[in-house]
């Protein structure tokens, strides 16, 4: 009887979505919050305009290195465990077999059913190394070009979503209403990458678009309040 294939889906770009999740959440309220925020103390849609650009550059600009500098520490990290299971599956050979056994023990697996396993791995030196450091350090080896596409993708994402909330300012001359059509855009906005980052990240989309819709309101709410008591 003909069989069909069993075919698994996984979702592997966690990594991608992490960021653009960094980038457009903060893309997002920051600006979002600031524009709010002048518009309770100015009167002049240019200051906000200024003002909003000026943020998003410097805010994408700080993102995006603060990405890359994250990705270059993982892989520093990585390379540097990395070198160290590489000196003690040479130096400490019995105290890793030790550890191997005691993954597998883990599984339920017997010191007999392990032999044939270490065996292999003594053979295969590289291959122990990549073992133990998935399996002990629970560390997968990073992408070498990881640090760039993450300052890029959080970069980016952040110059998206600041737009957003600036474009009405740039349409219309009135501040007021400038202000409320980019707190209709914004919430908008936030509902739907709240819903669509529940959806990849397992959150689920109602629960992620309220929670996405009620930091960015807070914020904007916040910064506006202030700014009317200080103006």
């Amino acid at each position: 009887m003909p069989q069909t294939a069993h075919i698994e889906q996984h979702f592997t770009s966690s990594e991608t979505v992490r960021d653009v999740v960094i980038g457009m959440s903060d893309g997002l309220t920051v600006p979002f919050a600031l524009a709010a925020g002048l518009s309770g103390a100015v009167t002049a849609t240019r200051i906000v305009v200024t003002a909003g650009f000026a943020e998003i550059a410097a805010g994408a600009i700080a993102m995006g290195l603060g990405g890359y500098l994250a990705a270059k520490s993982d892989a520093e990290h990585y390379a540097s465990e990395e070198s160290r299971e590489q000196r003690e599956v040479v130096e400490k050979t019995e105290d890793e077999v030790a550890e191997v056994e005691a993954i597998f023990a883990a599984y339920g697996l017997e010191d007999a059913e392990v032999g044939p396993i270490i065996q292999a791995f003594r053979n295969r030196p590289k291959a122990w190394v990549d073992f133990m450091m998935r399996y002990e350090l629970g560390l997968e080896k990073p992408d070498p070009s990881r640090a760039m596409k993450s300052a890029i993708t959080i970069g980016g994402a952040y110059v998206a979503g600041g737009l957003i909330p600036l474009g009405p300012y740039l349409l219309v001359s009135s501040i007021q209403l400038g202000l409320i059509i980019s707190i209709v855009v914004t919430m908008a906005a936030l509902a739907a990458f709240g819903s669509v980052k529940g959806h990849f990240t397992g959150a689920g989309p109602l629960r992620s678009a309220l929670q996405t819709l009620l930091i960015g309101g807070l914020a904007a709410a916040a910064a506006f309040t202030i700014a009317r008591l200080i103006a």
